[in-house]
C-alpha cells in the first residue's frame, strides 16, 4: 500500500493545492506591505509626533521584535495544535493590530500595535512554509515555496505605490497645508494595511484545510485520510500500516538542539540572521537612504518624500525580479549555490551604495550609482538568501518539528533584523551612511562563508 507522501509526490497539482498556495502567498504579501510601508510613513510620523531618534528606532523595530516573538513561540504551538487553528488566530490578530496602528493616538500605542502586527507576521513564516512544504509534490516544492515568498516583494512594491498615491493625493487636495498632509498621510498608509488584512482574512476563511502530514505525525489517521482526499482530490486510504512509524513522531522542540538536528538548526538560523541584518535595516529605511544618497539637494519636505517613495518603488521592482530568478533556478542550480552567490551579490550592491555616498569619492548625489547598487543588492538578495533561507527552513526538518524549526530559524533571523533596524540610525549618525553600508557588506560576505561551511543541499 502506497503511503501518503508517495501519492502526494505522484499527484497532479490540484485545485486545493493551488488554493493553499494562493492563500499563503496572500498573507506573505501582507507581511511585505506591513513591514516596509512603515519606512515611507516614518518621516511623516517623525514630524507629526515630534519623534526623537530612539523613538524612530523603536517604531521601526517594533514589528520585527514582534515577529521574533511570534516566530519563536507560535511555530512550536503550530506543531502542537495544527496549522489551521493557528491560521485563524493569526488572522484575528492581524486585523486587530492593523486597526490599532492606523488609529494610534500616541507613540506608545503605535509601538504596541506595531509589535502585535509583528507577532502575527512571525506566525506566518512557520505556518506558510509548513503548509506549502507538506502539501505539494516534492518536484514542485522549491518553486512553490519561493513563488509564495515572492509575494513579499509584491507587498513591498504595493507599499511604495501606496505611499506615492497617498502623498500625491493629499498634496493635490491640500496643496498649501503641510500640516494636514503630515498628520493624515501615515494614517491612510497604515489604514490601507487594515483593509488588506481584512481582505486576506476573508479569503483565508473560505478554505479551511489542515495538513494531512500534521495528522499523520499525530497518528490521527482518520482525519489524515479525510484531509488527504480533499487535498489530492482522489480516494486514498491512510492507516498505521501504510505510514511508516519512526522515532520522528516523538520529536519535540528540544530536538532542534539535539546532536541529530543541531547542524540543521544552525544552518537554517545563522545565515538567515546575517541576511536579515542587512535586509531589514536597508529595506525599512530604503526611502530614507535614497533621500540621503540621491535627493540630498531637495530641501522641500513633501517633494523629497514623494521622490524617495518613487525611488523605493523602482528598487522594489528589482526585488520581484530576484524572486523570479530564484523560482527559475532553485531546482536547477540548487539552494546552496543560489544562497552563496546571492550573499556575494548583496555585498557588491552594498559596496556600490557605500561608494555613491562616500564624500571622498562623490561630491554630488549620483542617482545612477545608487540605482545600480540597489539593483544588484535587491536582485541578488531575492534570487539568493532571502528566498533560500525561507525555503530551507521548511525542508531540513521532519514534519513533527517542521514549524518549530522554521519558527526558530525565523526568530533568530528577526533578531538580526532587530539589530540592523535599531542600530542602523545610530551607526549612520556616528559613522556615516557609507561606513554603515560597508559593515553590512561584510555581514553578507560572512553569510556566504557560513552557508558554505554548514551547507545541507535539499534539491
Amino acid at each position: 500500500m502506497s503511503n501518503f507522501q508517495n501519492q502526494l509526490d505522484n499527484s497532479k497539482l490540484t485545485r486545493s493545492m493551488g488554493l493553499l498556495w494562493i492563500l499563503s502567498a496572500g498573507l506573505i504579501a501582507l507581511d511585505g506591505f506591513d513591514f516596509f510601508i512603515i519606512g515611507i510613513a516614518l518621516p511623516f510620523l517623525e514630524k507629526d509626533f515630534n519623534l526623537t531618534s530612539p523613538q524612530i528606532g523603536a517604531i521601526a523595530v517594533a514589528a520585527i521584535v514582534g515577529s521574533l516573538i511570534g516566530s519563536l513561540t507560535l511555530g512550536a504551538i503550530t506543531d502542537k495544535i495544527g496549522r489551521q487553528k493557528m491560521l485563524l488566530v493569526d488572522i484575528i490578530l492581524f486585523v486587530i493590530s492593523s486597526a490599532g496602528t492606523a488609529l494610534a493616538w500616541n507613540v506608545t500605542s503605535l509601538i504596541f500595535f506595531r509589535f502585535l502586527v509583528g507577532v502575527a507576521i512571525g506566525a506566518d513564516y512557520p505556518i506558510s512554509v509548513a503548509y506549502i512544504t507538506e502539501n505539494v509534490p516534492s518536484r514542485l516544492r522549491g518553486k512553490m515555496v519561493i513563488g509564495a515568498f515572492a509575494f513579499q516583494g509584491f507587498g513591498a512594491l504595493f507599499g511604495a505605490l501606496t505611499g506615492i498615491a497617498v502623498i500625491s493625493g493629499l498634496t493635490n487636495f491640500f496643496p498649501n497645508s503641510d500640516f494636514i498632509i503630515t498628520q493624515y498621510s501615515w494614517r491612510l498608509m497604515l489604514g490601507i494595511g487594515l483593509i488588506l488584512s481584512i481582505l486576506v482574512g476573508f479569503l483565508r476563511l473560505q478554505f479551511l484545510l489542515e495538513s494531512p502530514v500534521y495528522y499523520i505525525a499525530k497518528e490521527d489517521y482518520k482525519n489524515a485520510e479525510l484531509a488527504a482526499r480533499e487535498l489530492l482530490e482522489s480516494d486514498i486510504i491512510i492507516t498505521s500500516e501504510s505510514e511508516q512509524k519512526s522515532s520522528i513522531n516523538t520529536l519535540n522542540y528540544g530536538s532542534l538542539f539535539s546532536k541529530q538536528y543541531l547542524k540543521n538548526t544552525l544552518f537554517t538560523s545563522f545565515p538567515w540572521f546575517l541576511q536579515d541584518i542587512a535586509t531589514y535595516g536597508i529595506g525599512i529605511f530604503t526611502p530614507t537612504i535614497i533621500a540621503l544618497l540621491a535627493f540630498n539637494n531637495e530641501d522641500n519636505f513633501i517633494p523629497r518624500q514623494i521622490q524617495s517613495a518613487q525611488g523605493s518603488a523602482i528598487v522594489d521592482i528589482f526585488l520581484i525580479m530576484g524572486f523570479i530568478i530564484a523560482v527559475l533556478l532553485v531546482d536547477k542550480v540548487g539552494r546552496i549555490s543560489l544562497q552563496i552567490t546571492g550573499f556575494i551579490g548583496m555585498a557588491l550592491g552594498l559596496s556600490l551604495l557605500a561608494i555613491s555616498g562616500d564624500p571622498n569619492i562623490n561630491q554630488h548625489p549620483n542617482f545612477i550609482l545608487v540605482l545600480s547598487g540597489f539593483f544588484i543588492y535587491n536582485l541578488l538578495m531575492n534570487a539568493g538568501p532571502n528566498s533560500t533561507t525561507f525555503l530551507l527552513s521548511g525542508e531540513v526538518f521532519p514534519s513533527s518539528i517542521r514549524a518549530s524549526g522554521a519558527g526558530f530559524a525565523a526568530a533568530v533571523a528577526k533578531l538580526g533584523a532587530v539589530l540592523g533596524t535599531f542600530l542602523l540610525p545610530i551607526i549612520k549618525d556616528d559613522l556615516g551612511v557609507s561606513n554603515l553600508l560597508y559593515i553590512l557588506a561584510f555581514c553578507c560576505l560572512l553569510g556566504a562563508i557560513v552557508t558554505y561551511l554548514l551547507r545541507i543541499e535539499t534539491k
